[in-house]
């Protein structure tokens, strides 16, 4: 395990185009979740730093939104060099931070900030500024224009793959924002900031404020002077977001929870589908809003495919997460253990039956939030642990009788961010895809591709990440008739 000796001071916050003192609020420790130690400490911001740092983007809006789109993209191809040339140390930062494994940090979670920026770059190249939507009417036209001053708040489960899908598009369109990262993991966002400051972008264009969510989040979220929130995390914390926003009607955008079904049919190829299903429900640790964590089977193969599963999640490996490896890591914090582990406990409660896992920390661990991979059989979709986001490595396998059974069971949730379908059968694929209210459908382990929309229906969230899509998100429409 990592050992902590001195403290990392990273104490100041980045306004108006520096690196400043907090104008008072606490200080926060990070703590790394593989030996519950801290290793760094941060400062909590209060609303006098959400002033100054809402101030520094107002004045630079009238300036960075005139700016030409040539312009801007040179700011974020510098960018992508900088990153690329510092992509370890983004590895390296959010794997000390939220536990993420390191291979999945170097391949996955550091690189998604970079393959989002550049899946921006060719969006914004190809994208329709202003146009004439009927040519029979030369006298209309249609312009996009930004829409001003927006605070985002970014989640620690996925840092860097947040915070490019909200900073880059903003900054992109001519937004100014001010950035409130995760508490729990600010480190890779700090260095983020350092990589933006080395980029050129204007003094106020980016701004940077640690603290916590009642009070750094609810300040930005209440400012008058802010347009637009765009938030990800918990559905529970959105609404907090958009109750603070109403008084201003702001623009709100919020990426949120999910309880995602993966549908597998008979007619699939079983081994590789369950297998599939499983790896991906237990990647990084569980901690993904569109993990695949109902699993639900047709009953003619629910027995097969329940002992693949325990066979394929056994093969699971829990490791230090700074060992280089095809393990998974802690959860990243205390709360978050606890409450899986009071999941855990639920389901058991509940009669679902654990065929792999259940409660308290995988063998040879004493220490760090290191969960056992739990997978569920004989769950029932009314269950608690059918119902509730867990975010933890725990997979429900629910059978179902008919492809309207399966329909109406992966619908039955107030959640609607992703659905994913395993099947033989194109035309069933297809079918089934188009009757699930989800956000995003993926068919057979088909990936998303970089730049397409992210983002759910349902209490899954408003609005979509992603490519063209993100762009629109921070962009007003204009009409000029004559």
């Amino acid at each position: 395990m990592l050992q902590n000796k001195t403290l990392i001071e990273k104490l100041n916050f980045y306004i108006d185009g520096a690196w400043v003192a907090p104008a008072g609020g606490t200080r926060i420790e990070v703590i790394n979740p593989a030996n519950e130690e801290a290793y760094a400490v941060i400062s909590g911001g209060t609303a006098g730093d959400i002033d100054r740092a809402v101030a520094a983007a107002r004045r630079a809006f009238e300036g960075w939104s005139s700016t030409s789109r040539d312009e801007r993209l040179a700011h974020l191809e510098k960018l992508v060099t900088i990153y690329e040339r510092r992509m370890e140390e983004m590895a390296e930062a959010i794997t000390a931070e939220m536990g993420a494994p390191i291979r999945l940090s170097r391949e996955s979670q550091a690189v998604s900030g970079v393959s989002h920026l550049k899946a921006f770059i060719r969006a914004f190249k190809a994208y329709e500024w202003e146009y004439l939507p009927d040519e029979t009417r030369p006298n209309q036209r249609i312009v996009h224009e930004p829409i001003g001053v927006c605070g985002l708040i970014t989640p620690w489960n996925w840092p860097m793959n947040q915070i490019a899908l909200k900073v880059i598009p903003a900054v992109a369109v001519g937004c100014t924002v001010v950035l409130k990262p995760s508490e729990i993991a600010p480190m890779s966002a700090m260095l983020f900031a350092e990589f933006m400051d080395e980029a050129g972008f204007p003094a106020g264009v980016f701004n940077l404020v640690n603290g916590e969510g009642p009070v750094v989040g609810e300040a930005l979220s209440s400012h008058p002077d802010v347009d637009m929130m765009s938030f990800t995390g918990s559905t529970r914390a959105g609404a907090a977001v958009s109750r603070a926003s109403a008084a201003t009607v702001k623009h709100v955008s919020l990426e949120l929870g999910g309880k995602s079904p993966n549908i597998v049919f008979a007619d699939a190829d079983l081994p590789a589908a369950i297998e599939r299903g499983v790896r991906h429900c237990f990647e990084n640790t569980g901690q993904s809003c569109n993990a695949p964590t109902r699993m639900l089977v047709e009953r003619s193969v629910y027995d097969a495919a329940v002992d693949l599963a325990a066979r394929a999640g056994a093969q699971v490996a829990v490791d230090d997460p700074a060992r280089d490896g095809d393990h998974i890591g802690p959860l990243s914090s205390g709360a978050q253990f606890e409450k899986v582990q009071g999941m855990i406990e639920k389901g058991i409660a509940e009669g679902a039956k654990p065929v792999l896992g259940g409660l308290g920390r995988p063998e040879g661990f004493n220490r760090g939030y290191f969960v056992r991979p739990t997978i569920f059989a004989g769950v029932d979709n009314d269950m608690a642990i059918a119902r509730e986001e867990v975010f933890g490595p725990v997979l429900v396998m629910i059978p179902f009788d008919t492809e309207e059974d399966a329909i109406r069971i992966a619908n039955d949730t107030v959640y609607g961010l992703a659905a994913y379908i395993q099947t033989g059968s194109p035309e069933r694929a297809q079918r089934v895809a188009r009757r699930l209210r989800a956000g995003m459908v993926q068919i057979n382990g088909t990936s998303r591709a970089p730049g397409m929309p992210f983002g759910g229906y349902k209490q899954s969230g408003i609005g979509r990440e992603g490519g063209k899509w993100g762009l629109e998100d921070f962009m007003e429409v204009k009409l000029i008739a004559g």
